[in-house]
C-alpha cells in the first residue's frame, strides 16, 4: 500500500504517460541494439566489422569504445560474465561508463553489493552519469529501498535528465514494470 501511494505520487509529479514511454527515444542511454556480436558469435567473441568475423576480444584492436559497446551489448542479452570480461579488458577502468556497466553485469548476474560498488565508483567518478542513477535506482527498487530509488529519479531530473530513457526506466520501475 505505501508503494503503491509514492509511485502514485510520483506518477503526478512527473507525469503518467512518461511510465509507458521508456526506451521510445532514441538517447544514449537507450538499450543497445543486438548486432553480430549476440546474434552470430558465440563463447564471448565480439563482431570485428573490420575482418567481418568474429574474434576473441583479448586479440582484437577494440578500443574502449568498442569494448564498451560489446560489453553493453553482452549484458542487455543477458550474457553478464561475457560482458564483464569485455569490460575488464578496457585500458580506463575509472571511465564512468565502465564502471556502470561493471555494476550493472554484476548485478544483474546475481552479486548485488558487487554491483552497487560499481555504481558509486561510477558516480563518484562522474556525479551527473545519470544511467547509472537509474541503474542504481533499479537496485534499490530490488532490495526493496524505494525512497532510494525515488532519490535517484530526482536526482536524474534535477540533473535534466526527465526526457530521458534513464529517467523513464526507472520510473517505470517504481511503477512496479521491468526493471534493467
Amino acid at each position: 500500500m505505501v508503494r503503491a501511494t509514492l509511485v502514485a505520487g510520483l506518477l503526478a509529479g512527473f507525469g503518467a504517460g512518461a511510465a509507458l514511454a521508456a526506451g521510445s527515444e532514441d538517447d544514449e542511454t537507450k538499450p543497445p541494439p543486438k548486432t553480430e556480436t549476440t546474434t552470430s558469435c558465440a563463447d564471448g567473441k565480439v563482431w570485428d566489422k573490420q575482418k567481418k568475423e568474429c574474434v576473441e576480444p583479448t586479440k582484437s584492436g577494440f578500443n574502449d569504445t568498442q569494448l564498451f559497446d560489446a560489453a553493453r551489448e553482452f549484458a542487455y542479452a543477458g550474457q553478464y560474465d561475457n560482458a564483464i570480461k569485455v569490460l575488464r579488458l578496457a585500458k580506463n577502468q575509472s571511465d564512468p561508463r565502465i564502471l556502470n556497466y561493471l555494476g550493472y553485469a554484476n548485478r544483474k548476474a546475481g552479486r548485488m553489493e558487487l554491483g552497487m560498488s560499481y555504481y558509486r565508483k561510477a558516480l563518484q567518478a562522474d556525479e551527473n552519469y545519470i544511467l547509472a542513477r537509474s541503474y542504481m535506482g533499479q537496485a534499490l527498487l530490488e532490495q526493496g529501498d524505494v525512497e532510494g530509488a525515488r532519490v535517484q529519479l530526482v536526482e536524474i531530473r534535477d540533473r535534466g535528465g526527465e526526457d530521458t530513457w534513464a529517467f523513464r526506466s526507472l520510473l517505470q520501475s517504481l511503477n512496479g514494470y521491468k526493471t534493467y
